[in-house]
């Protein structure tokens, strides 16, 4: 494979100046660099200051989730060949969008976690269970649940989402896929409350169904899909007056 040429969108401390492009050349590797291989090369070899974050480098952790070429990418996940091919060329990575920028790649996630903690995304155990709850593995909430429960919390989702981009109180696709999860879960006891804090104009009304969320989401998830059931479960309890629309 040709060398590549590695365009980076770098973003000092704040005192600094303010957002550039800086273009490295990355000489051939392996057909099986990734993208994640080249900012490490970069920053072994050319440029020591670059930033950005990596851990399991096996697409398990969401560490290193970036925007490459203008789509939302783990950049362990992404082979620089695929984008490029067998001759070369240029690859453009620039962070996370809808988040703070801490520098270079690095985001501050504080705001994503934040509205996965207003949806209600830890699992509440119903009261006076004293034996062990189980879901069959061939049951149908079984089969509703896994779809959705192998969320990596790598942010993807929420960067790719246009409505987050225009509404920072948006809860987000991660976390309406989480509250999806937990309240078809017949051994969580949070269900009414957390379908209470999805169901208003910051939460499930607020999904534009653009598909974006589940077109860049790493593990496939179909987090619209989740969305549009949490949409069922809300109506569906309003019908039966045990909730409200509005907090």
């Amino acid at each position: 494979m040709a060398d590549i040429t590695l365009t980076v969108k770098r973003t000092g401390a704040a005192d600094e100046a303010g957002p550039s492009w800086q273009s490295f050349q990355v000489p051939e590797i392996a057909e099986t660099m990734s993208v994640l291989d080249a900012l490490i090369w970069v920053q072994q070899n050319s440029d020591p200051t670059l930033a950005f974050r990596r851990a399991c480098r096996v697409k398990m952790c969401g560490t290193c989730g970036v925007v490459i070429n203008g789509r939302e990418g783990l950049a362990c996940g992404t082979l620089v060949r695929s984008l490029v091919g067998d001759r070369g060329g240029e690859v453009r990575v620039e962070p996370m969008r809808h988040l703070p920028v801490v520098r270079d790649l690095v985001t501050d996630p504080g705001v994503f976690y934040q509205h996965l903690a207003e949806a209600g995304a830890a699992f509440s155990p119903k009261d006076g269970g004293e034996e062990p709850a189980e879901i069959l593995p061939d049951s149908k909430e079984r089969k509703t649940i896994d779809p959705h429960r192998e969320c990596i919390y790598c942010g993807l989702c929420y960067s790719a989402c246009s409505v987050a981009g225009l509404d920072s109180g948006f809860l987000g696709p991660a976390a309406l896929n989480r509250a999806f999860t937990l309240v078809s879960d017949s051994r969580d006891g949070g269900g009414k409350q957390r379908l209470q804090a999805v169901a208003d104009e910051q939460g499930i009304w607020r999904c534009h169904t653009i598909f974006e969320c589940t077109a860049v989401c790493p593990k496939g998830i179909p987090i619209t899909a989740a969305i549009q059931g949490l949409k069922r479960k809300v109506v569906v309890s309003k019908l039966k007056g045990l909730i409200g629309l509005d907090r």
